[in-house]
């Protein structure tokens, strides 16, 4: 750990949304420049965030990520340090790489991990048990039995551990969350969610799309978590049913689904124990259009509802080179003000700044771990409801859509498993 007043971070994945380096080149979609490597070197611009490392599985792509991280990054914004530790050598390949940089990293540092799904298990608790605290890209992880198990080492070590779900820092889904629970809308009733990505993403995700991952566990965990988020203490998720289309990516040689719908069942907390019904429907096979990411939602209470564009916000931008599009600069705003970054402000960034800001404080001993469990983050202790449903989706796609329970203990809000549902 570093002075109390800045932390170190050890950035975990090197992929699209850590760098905007995808198959040699910058990503062909809305964040060619990355995400994470930009906040974190911005931070350490603005004083936050000290030592920067950066952690992958193939040393050999580092030259080509340097390069393209100062083409974007430094030659773009003013007063950009891009030094950064990189894991493994540029000679090597080694996917265990992240053991020997968190091993480089103590106690109260950060760890922020974005890699393909079925590893972050392994990495978050290999961070977890050094004492760092660990922000995981959504799905935290793809089973309820390891979800329960990061909670029980985030506990044992004191450590705060979250998932980035950004779309909570998106002032339109968060007012429509604070509306939700005001109560003004009534019991839940109803919700259809959509979020979809051109189907060249597939060349992108080619290395696990269909082998460890789906399209649901990658976007519909966006619009899950706004339901758990939006409904904790109202209302729990008690049974789901996916169903599926696809053809697109097999044709590509990817044995996986074009597109996955979930059907879930909520039960409110009312004496009359009322039901709700949400359908989350994700896609990796969209035509191009005028955005990268498609994705909004429509949810009615027994008093009200309220829909959200998430992809339009009234914006359009069009140029010679890159034609018509609409754009979102409430996500990232890359354009620069004066030469320096000026994306503070977009939820995109504040995602991780909230994040490191609350390590700061609890390193600092202004701040507990378990503060952050009031819905101000998305910690390891208040998610477990997004991670059975997709689980339970999977589930019922594994079991040619047969609907699955969730099962809760004593009359208890947080499942503790999931069974197949007895006709």
């Amino acid at each position: 750990m570093t002075s109390s007043d800045k932390v170190n971070v050890l950035m975990v994945g090197t992929g699209e949304y850590t760098t905007g380096y995808v198959g040699g080149a910058a990503a062909d979609s809305d964040k060619g420049a990355g995400v994470v490597a930009l906040t974190m070197f911005d931070m350490r611009r603005r004083g936050k965030v000290e030592r920067v490392g950066m952690c992958g599985v193939n040393g050999k792509k580092f030259p080509g990520i340097r390069q393209h991280m100062q083409n974007c990054i430094g030659n773009v914004y003013a007063d950009m340090d891009l030094t950064c530790e990189t894991f493994p050598a540029d000679d090597q390949v080694d996917p265990k790489a992240y053991v020997t940089a968190s091993g480089t990293f103590t106690k109260g540092d950060v760890a922020i991990v974005f890699t393909p799904d079925d590893t972050h298990f392994d990495i978050a608790m290999e961070c977890i048990k050094r004492g760092m605290h660990v922000m995981v890209t959504k799905p935290i992880v793809q089973s309820l039995e390891h979800h329960h198990k990061l909670a029980e080492a985030a506990k044992e070590n004191n450590v705060l551990v979250a998932v980035e779900v950004h779309k909570r820092l998106d002032p339109f889904y968060a007012d429509a969350r604070d509306r939700a629970r005001a109560g003004a809308l009534g019991d839940f009733q109803y919700m259809y969610a959509y979020m979809s990505q051109p189907k060249h993403q597939l060349e992108t995700f080619k290395a696990w799309a269909g082998k460890s991952s789906d399209i649901s566990f990658y976007l519909n965990s966006h619009h899950i978590d706004l339901s758990e988020w939006t409904l904790e203490g109202i209302a729990k998720p008690v049974r789901v049913t996916a169903t599926a289309s696809d053809g697109v990516a097999k044709e590509k040689g990817m044995n996986t689904e074009d597109s996955i719908t979930l059907t879930v069942q909520w039960e409110n907390l009312n004496e009359s124990k009322s039901l709700g019904c949400a359908v989350y429907t994700s896609s990796w096979v969209a035509p191009r259009s005028d955005v990268h990411s498609q994705q909004r939602f429509f949810y009615m209470g027994s008093k009200g509802e309220i829909n959200v564009d998430q992809a339009h916000r009234g914006c359009t931008v069009a140029t010679d080179d890159n034609g018509f599009g609409s754009v979102n600069p409430l996500f990232m705003k890359y354009t620069p003000t004066n030469g320096k970054f000026a994306g503070q402000s977009s939820y995109g960034v504040k995602s991780f700044e909230v994040f490191i800001d609350a390590c700061m404080a609890i390193n600092e001993g202004k701040a507990k771990v378990e503060d952050y469990d009031d819905g101000s983050l998305a910690t390891v202790h208040t998610t477990m409801k997004g991670t059975a449903i997709l689980e339970a989706g999977r589930l019922s796609l594994d079991s040619d859509g047969r609907p699955m329970d969730i099962i809760y203990e004593d009359g208890g809000v947080e499942p503790t498993g999931i069974k197949p549902h007895e006709f």
